[in-house]
């Protein structure tokens, strides 16, 4: 049976981007050793870091004047390395839900810290509006968290403020295009749109570094590792060969433009169903929902199809369409990997499953 993968993270990713790194993993570039195994310094691997920056430059446009590396640690180490690297004395926080939530916790380490905005007493079933106008003059930044994996919210727009931005894009970073002109910083984990797990992509603006008011720790600053270009100390070498594959596939394939509308008609196509359907319905207002992570859940009346649907669904090849234990329902994470023919066969199971009960 042919399965769809719809995990919210670790994720679908492309057949031949798994086929390639897999056969890197038996032999690297016929060197007779494995991906797994050989030395992040030899001459052979350095390529792959530089045409994987080449690539991030390339896709997302970015302009002059900024880095990108590579680290481990995943989003949640950089809801400390942020603030640890910028803020100075004040930074603004939109609190999205549980990651943007995390990322505020550690900050107040670091500094004051302004929730200038909250779907928290809706238990995030929006993604919160009208704060582009609350943002103080006076901040180091303006942190938001793009996407939420959890609630399926997301915010998929540039936003007017007079303050530098710094975000979150771990689930939708390069699932369309984005001025990176506006951001101080973007960081993502790269398990959803762009390699496997073990590798975070930070992307800074070079001359907003080595201005916190404070001694950092080697590892932490992130001068160190863009003059290192990386390579401070061993990087994820796997995943961030996954991720040049990746990238390479993203491009062949028409790039963010292409990305942004496959993504469109995907979600066009299951929220579609769900508004239809009699059985379910969704669980995020209309103009927040999530491109990248559909959810819903079984009408009230329907409730006790629940289990049934996920064990009828499951038997129909879905996987990983279980809500986050946390709220419970369904999730359906729709990645730049994710076909249409999947989507599709979620839709007609939903269809058969109407027609069952």
């Amino acid at each position: 049976m042919k399965k769809y993968n719809f995990n919210a993270g670790p994720s679908i990713l492309p057949r031949e981007v798994i086929e390639n790194t897999a056969k890197q993993i038996l032999d690297f570039n016929g060197s007779g050793l494995s991906l797994m195994e050989i030395s992040h310094r030899a001459k052979d691997f350095q390529p792959v870091v530089d045409e994987s920056v080449a690539l991030f430059k390339e896709l997302l446009d970015i302009p002059e004047g900024y880095s990108i590396i590579f680290l481990g640690g995943g989003a949640s180490l950089q809801f400390m390395q942020i603030p640890a690297n910028f803020l100075i004395k004040k930074a603004a926080y939109v609190n999205s839900g549980v990651w943007a939530k995390k990322a505020i916790k550690e900050a107040k380490h670091f500094g004051e810290v302004i929730e200038i905005a909250s779907s928290a007493d809706a238990n995030y079933t929006f993604y919160p509006k009208g704060f582009e106008s609350k943002v103080p003059a006076d901040v180091d930044y303006l942190h938001i968290c793009t996407n939420n994996t959890i609630y399926g919210t997301e915010i998929r727009k540039e936003l007017d403020v007079n303050v530098p931005l710094i975000a979150d894009m771990s689930s939708d970073i390069m699932s369309r295009p984005i001025d990176v002109s506006k951001y101080k910083a973007i960081y993502a984990g790269a398990q959803k749109n762009i390699s496997m797990a073990g590798v975070t992509v930070i992307i800074v603006k070079d001359d907003e570094l080595g201005k916190a008011p404070r001694e950092l720790p080697t590892m932490m600053d992130y001068r160190t590792h863009v003059d290192k270009g990386s390579m401070f100390n061993t990087p994820p070498v796997v995943p961030i060969y996954s991720m040049m594959e990746n990238l390479r596939w993203l491009k062949k394939n028409g790039g963010l433009e292409a990305a942004d509308k496959r993504a469109h008609e995907r979600a066009e196509a299951l929220y579609t169903e769900i508004d239809r359907n009699k059985l379910f319905k969704g669980t995020v207002e209309n103009d927040s929902r999530s491109l990248m992570n559909i959810c819903f859940v079984m009408n009230d009346e329907y409730a006790e199809l629940e289990k049934p649907f996920l064990e009828f669904a499951t038997e129909r090849g879905m996987v990983g369409v279980k809500g986050h234990r946390s709220v419970g329902g369904f999730r359906a994470s729709c990645y730049n990997a994710m076909t249409m023919e999947g989507v599709n066969a979620l839709v007609q199971a939903m269809k058969d499953f109407e027609a069952k009960y």
